[in-house]
């Protein structure tokens, strides 16, 4: 042989002996084993249900951190636009001592990407009576905090009425 093949055939065993070597000193299972995904619908149903503490709680100002900056609120007679126009429309519901209406969880998705979920649930008056169910999307920001981007809630119809 000339000199020209023996430099890169010596190369190629040397790359083929690391390899093997490699993979033999390696931990069983290291090369196969998934590494642990976060779980994503936990930490959005922990988040919504933080969120609708703030409600009980009465606070306000902890009920904004929940909010993405741009987010939208649909009810009413128009959507409410950004953290700040929402907080302003919700005050409201915080005044008084007790809670005017509670909601829940109780349905939680996350997209395979794991940046934006959807959580839904009924909303309760404050006897316990069903008068609404809320649709909420969730994103997931660039610090590592869930907040709601849109947010929409409807009426239960009241089946016993007559008509």
């Amino acid at each position: 042989m000339n000199n020209r093949m023996e430099v890169p055939m010596r190369l190629t065993a040397a790359v083929m002996v690391a390899l093997l070597l490699g993979l033999a000193l390696a931990p069983a299972g290291a090369a196969t084993k998934p590494k642990a995904k976060p779980d994503l619908r936990r930490q959005v149903f922990e988040a919504e249900s933080s969120f609708a503490y703030t409600m009980e709680a009465r606070d306000e100002k902890r009920f904004g951190e929940f909010l993405a900056l741009d987010a939208i609120f649909f009810g009413g007679r128009s959507p409410l636009h950004g953290r700040a126009a929402i907080v302003e429309a919700w005050k409201r519901f915080f005044e008084g001592p007790k809670a005017p209406f509670s909601w829940r969880p109780e349905v939680v998705e996350v997209l395979d990407s794991g940046s934006l979920a959807h959580s839904s649930g009924p909303v309760h008056d404050p006897d316990g009576k069903l008068i609404g169910m809320f649709n909420s999307v969730w994103r997931l920001e660039s610090d590592g905090r869930w907040r709601v981007v849109f947010d929409k809630g409807c009426d239960v119809c009241d089946s016993t009425r007559t008509e």
